[in-house]
């Protein structure tokens, strides 16, 4: 459906994002927006520029649906569309922190987290790849991102010189973006040998035309590109799926890094050193993941 209200198109004005964020930071705002859009527009009202109280009169209505991050999402949207077109920002207006305030304490359920990856489900997820170059790429995948903790997105973004083989069969690997690093700040991560060697045994198949570490294999042939976040996605899934482990839906495509978080602390390491291997700028962040960690205090 197509609407007109004589204003400023915001989509036109949308494309000034792209560059300035990631894919998915603009698909979100994207989407977001559509929806504050739809639901003004089906109830008769403008929703650009927004009043303050057609935004919290938003946040009430759908409060009930929403979780705190995607009601998080929604305003976040609603204020960048705002500042594009140069309105005043409706969001920072007390009547709607009123009713954020409102919704938040409303919401009583916590948010769902993706069950950890232990070493032992890792294992049987490495334990049941195929007997070629498909499966000894997913192999060397889920031990590099177990081990560097690393988000869909920083695998496929690893390069072959992003790796830096050491002495004593061990390795150190640059993750030079991320979702919390932007500007490619970059972090440090370790390589065991056991990964290592799993790791060159892809490398002897890999497509040497292509400067990406993990590459996309079609019908036994390696492409020369980047493997997408959707494949890294579906290896760990379909991996999980055919390993035979219990409860597979408590699964998802974070549960490589949940796992492994968890599983540093279960070692002992500190808070502080697991928020640096894994590149969280947020302690609130990390306490998620490492809640479901089964540790006894009193051990």
């Amino acid at each position: 459906m197509n609407y007109h209200y004589n204003k400023p198109d915001w989509r036109e004005e949308f494309k000034r994002l792209e560059g300035a964020y990631s894919p998915n930071t603009l698909r979100s705002y994207f989407a977001c927006f559509s929806s504050f859009e739809d639901w003004a527009f089906e109830r008769g009202y403008t929703p650009l520029p927004a009043r303050p109280s057609l935004v919290a009169a938003y946040v009430q209505c759908m409060s009930p649906e929403l979780s705190q991050a995607t009601l998080r999402n929604r305003i976040c949207a609603i204020r960048k569309v705002h500042a594009l077109l140069r309105y005043g920002d409706p969001t920072g207006d007390e009547l709607v922190n009123l009713a954020i305030r409102r919704a938040r304490r409303s919401m009583t359920a916590r948010p769902r987290q993706a069950r950890g990856i232990t070493p032992d489900v890792l294992q049987k997820m490495i334990g049941v790849q195929p007997d070629n170059v498909t499966g000894t790429r997913n192999a060397a995948l889920l031990q590099v991102g177990y081990e560097i903790l690393a988000r869909r997105s920083e695998l496929a973004a690893l390069r072959l010189d992003d790796v830096t083989f050491l002495g004593d069969g061990t390795a150190k690997i640059i993750i030079r973006r991320g979702k919390a690093d932007p500007y490619g700040s970059g972090r440090s991560g370790h390589l065991s040998r056991q990964t290592v060697s799993q790791l060159r045994e892809w490398l002897k198949c890999r497509n040497p035309n292509s400067v990406w570490l993990f590459q996309p294999v079609y019908k036994n042939v390696r492409i020369p590109r980047s493997i997408s976040y959707t494949t890294v996605k579906r290896v760990i899934l379909k991996s999980l799926n055919a390993s035979g482990v219990d409860d597979v839906g408590a699964y998802s495509s974070h549960s490589l890094r949940v796992g492994a978080a968890q599983e540093l602390l279960r070692r002992g390491h500190s808070t502080s050193t697991i928020m640096r291997a894994g590149g969280w700028k947020s302690v609130n962040v990390l306490a998620r993941y490492l809640e479901e960690a089964e540790i006894n205090l009193w051990n």
